[in-house]
């Protein structure tokens, strides 16, 4: 009989770790809880398809590198979202039926006396590497996983998405109500109507009471612990999904990123998600998996919408982590922060998404930079904390969110045709009941250096809480009933006044100037209350906001960002064509992706 030890001796025998005490190996394993292969493959760092294959020829088994291409997999018998987590399956190869399999180390010698008893006769198994036996099978599954990346979220919740419900005419009535309300507010009247106040109210002085009442909230909190980390033993296998096209530049900077994270390595999955219309980018993660074990190389193959949630719903059936994080291609994450948020999630059972707060890192780069640092530093460092701790909807941000995979499942998963489907995501987890909290890290990011740039992804967030927005205010009676009161009115509040305030802004600032310059003195009369409150809705406006990136850019010791702010009106100016160009782009184009380019950065600090 075949014994674990003998096995792992003939391993080490023919690699370049001959010296190593085989009881040592396996007492190690058992500490750690995880199998011997993957202890020599991720703590030793034996090539995985080299332990594999001396497995297999030690037990006298049939090996190969890889699943032959164009199988047929006859194994129906799994759910699609258990692709991540099979071992194994059967396939016809030349009118055979085999058995493709990546045992651990137990099953494997199981299966050599199996074979042995039978005299070696009919043998239908074949060993094969885990990442091949799973590269396989989403291969295999390809147009099931399209079709339930573009469906999923359809099918479990049919008046919450965008794929349904943003149709044309609900498109034409929020740009006709959207222009309605800023003639309302822009034009003046002939005579003051006292019924304008609450719409001035609603839109303008509720979102900054909010915003002022968010400072109050830093008292709360949350603090980074010191101690009463999870260790290594009790920590679970964490998913990473880090969705990438034409970005072949930033797989160097993210390898290194991620091999820093204070993680187990066997207990990390970490998959780059690439689209098949990107070669480069294939080929430069295609580069770095031989000696990175625990990454994977899932490409998409192409399909409508051409955007990251459908992406990232196109991976998520092949995930084996408890958790879940998203991260960009730019991203530099602290080193702790799984170990934080898996310690979150052990800690409080209640809670089913964490958001870490994002850093712009090149904040000193130009001056679009340093107001869009100051402006990340007041959402991410103030507006989102008070938002967790009021229980209110939270729009997540686009990366660094942290997710029960179970829960993610049970949401529905990303919408595929939102185009910032972070937002989306964090309403509607509020909308089934779901608690989401931040976490007390940070992951450092790019900003946009170009105003081009800046540009397109400003009107890709536009337009993705405009979709947010009528989808959920579709169906406004469910979504009351499903949300609560507090919750509906707190998304009107927030997720509208995103959408309203720059270009009301904007507008407010141009006929103010364009009235100082034509009469002077803006014109400010006796009796003319319009313009009295024209000015103080600009005044609110900017305190609060200012206030806000001030405290944030405290938070951060960077008190210097603090002088651009008084720029502020240039920076919501910029907003505010932004939104009458997503305004523009939801009628012709509304799924249309603009994708932003990252690396181009000369001076962050990562």
């Amino acid at each position: 009989m075949l014994s674990k030890t003998e096995l792992i001796k003939y391993i080490l025998l023919h690699s370049d770790n001959k010296h190593h005490d085989t009881q040592d190996i396996i007492i190690s394993a058992q500490k750690l809880s995880i199998d011997i292969f993957e202890y020599l493959i991720f703590r030793m760092e034996i090539n995985e398809q080299f332990v594999y294959q001396s497995a297999a020829k030690y037990c006298a088994l049939p090996y190969s590198e890889f699943v032959p291409q164009d199988i047929e997999i006859v194994t129906n018998n799994f759910r699609l979202d258990d692709v991540g987590s099979l071992e194994s399956f059967s396939a016809k190869l030349f009118d055979k039926e085999i058995i493709f399999i990546s045992p651990d180390i137990n099953k494997i010698l199981a299966l050599s006396e199996q074979v042995k008893a039978q005299n070696h006769k009919n043998i239908n198994i074949c060993i094969v590497p885990k990442r091949a036996l799973r590269s396989a099978i989403i291969k295999s599954n390809q147009q099931k996983l399209t079709d339930e990346a573009q469906q999923r979220l359809a099918r479990r919740w049919p008046f919450a998405s965008a794929h349904l419900d943003l149709t044309i005419p609900a498109r034409l009535i929020f740009l006709f109500s959207l222009i309605l309300i800023i003639a309302l507010v822009i034009l003046p009247p002939p005579s003051f109507t006292p019924l304008l106040l609450p719409l001035l109210i609603i839109l303008f002085l509720l979102p900054a009471w909010l915003r002022i009442a968010a400072l109050f909230e830093l008292f709360y909190t949350e603090k980074k612990p010191n101690a009463n980390m999870l260790e290594d033993i009790h920590l679970p296998i964490y998913s990473i999904l880090i969705p990438l096209r034409d970005e072949a530049q930033m797989v160097e900077q993210l390898t290194k990123a991620m091999r820093t994270l204070d993680y187990p390595i066997e207990k990390l999955d970490i998959k780059f998600i690439v689209e098949s219309e990107s070669p480069n980018t294939i080929k430069a993660v295609q580069k770095i998996l031989n000696e990175n074990a625990n990454f994977e190389l899932i490409i998409v193959p192409k399909s409508a919408p051409h955007t990251k949630p459908k992406a990232l719903d196109y991976a998520l059936p092949t995930v084996r982590g408890k958790y879940l994080v998203i991260y960009d291609a730019e991203d530099i994450p602290e080193t702790d922060q799984l170990r934080l948020a898996a310690t979150r999630f052990y800690s409080d059972p209640s809670i089913d998404c964490v958001q870490a707060e994002l850093v712009i890192d090149n904040a000193k780069e130009s001056w679009l930079t340093t107001l869009f640092a100051a402006e990340y530093s007041g959402l991410f460092g103030v507006m989102l904390p008070a938002l967790a701790r009021w229980r209110f909807p939270m729009p997540l941000g686009g990366t660094s969110n942290h997710f029960r995979v179970q829960s993610l499942y049970e949401v529905g998963g990303w919408d595929a045709f939102n185009v910032t489907e972070d937002a989306d995501l964090g309403v509607r987890l509020s909308r089934l009941r779901y608690k989401t909290g931040t976490l007390a890290s940070r992951t450092y990011e790019e900003a946009p250096v170009s105003l081009g740039a800046w540009m397109a992804q400003r009107t890709r967030w536009m337009k993705g809480w405009m979709q947010t927005f009528i989808v959920h205010n579709r169906f406004a009676k469910q979504f009351l009933k499903d949300a609560g009161w507090k919750n509906f009115l707190a998304f009107q509040i927030y997720v509208g006044s995103l959408i309203i305030s720059a270009p009301l802004h904007t507008l407010f600032l141009i006929a103010l100037i364009i009235r100082f310059i034509t009469i002077g003195n803006f014109g400010l009369q006796q009796g003319d209350i319009w313009l009295f409150f024209q000015l103080f809705i600009l005044v609110v406006g900017y305190i609060a906001t200012i206030s806000h990136s001030i405290v944030g850019v405290m938070r951060l010791k960077n008190q210097k960002l603090s002088l651009a702010l008084f720029t502020l009106p240039i920076y919501w100016a910029l907003s505010g064509i932004a939104a009458f160009l997503a305004a523009y782009e939801l009628m012709v184009k509304p799924y249309f992706w603009a994708k932003t380019k990252h690396g181009i950065s000369k001076k962050r600090k990562h």
